[in-house]
């Protein structure tokens, strides 16, 4: 039996209503941490936090477990907890409450465009947004052409990316973005980028990579990509597991559910708000 590749131990995020989180440079970061022991000093120990109405609760207990070479699908509403899981995973944000564990490599195909820049050339853009996702310049050089051809934009490739069109762009990020090699991909919803048949491509593209033996994490509304792309299925509903299993029977009752209106009704956390 093939070891975890990521282990979610009742992992909770809480977010304050209103509240704008700030990102800190790195000397806030050794600020903070030089200022730590007076502030527990003057105040004692620390104080729990407030589960008032203020704060609410985007993922709650949520436990779970992915083996090496797994394709599983994550299912659930606008605002169920879904992509806050891949975020946390991914390293992006911090849980409130609870571990998460990745054993391997990681990739995340979490916002597709991330790190484009509108002034600088498709070239430029190719080899920055693949810095900026963790590929070497080698790997990039090495891949350069198959990621070009795979975009189709070939002929606008030294173009600036303020004259491509919208669709131009997101062909570029997800091309880009696909020819990653982690041991461990986290896929947020970016099949759903430009026509159908470039929708197709991308498919294609991620049943590549699944078949390639990698551990994948996918996000999607898309029932039948998940049914194609996926062995197991993964139910959040209002920011708990709702069910997790074989695909045909986590799809046939969140569909079901979707069906009689019972989604997004179970009861919230305490302290979670409305």
């Amino acid at each position: 039996m093939s070891e975890p590749a990521i282990r979610g131990e009742k992992l909770g995020k809480r977010y304050r209503i209103g509240e704008r989180q700030r990102y800190l440079a790195l000397r806030d970061i050794l600020t903070q941490t030089a200022k730590a022991p007076l502030r527990l000093f003057r105040a004692g120990a620390p104080k729990s936090s407030s589960n008032g109405a203020g704060h609410i609760w985007a993922l709650k207990d949520a436990s779970f477990e992915v083996r090496e070479g797994e394709v599983v699908g994550i299912v659930g509403r606008n605002g169920a907890g879904k992509s806050t899981l891949l975020k946390i995973l991914a390293r992006v944000t911090k849980p409130t409450e609870g571990l998460a564990k990745i054993h391997g490599r990681l990739g995340s195909l979490l916002e597709v465009g991330t790190g484009f820049h509108a002034e600088l050339t498709g070239r430029e853009n190719v080899y920055l947004s693949g810095a900026i996702l963790g590929m070497k310049k080698r790997e990039i050089v090495r891949k350069f052409d198959e990621i070009v051809a795979f975009a189709e934009v070939e002929k606008f490739i030294d173009t600036p990316l303020k004259h491509y069109s919208t669709g131009m762009q997101m062909r570029l990020a997800f091309a880009v973005a696909a020819h990653l090699e982690p041991e461990i991909l986290l896929v947020d919803e970016v099949l759903a980028v430009g026509d159908a048949a470039f929708q197709k491509k991308c498919l294609g593209k991620m049943g590549d990579v699944a078949h390639g033996g990698r551990t994948i994490l996918f996000v999607s509304h898309q029932m039948n990509q998940i049914r194609r792309l996926c062995e197991r299925v993964m139910w959040i509903d209002n920011g708990q597991v709702r069910e997790c299993g074989s695909t045909a029977e986590v799809i046939s009752a969140y569909e079901t559910a979707v069906a009689s209106r019972d989604i997004g009704k179970a009861q919230r956390p305490d302290g979670a708000g409305s």
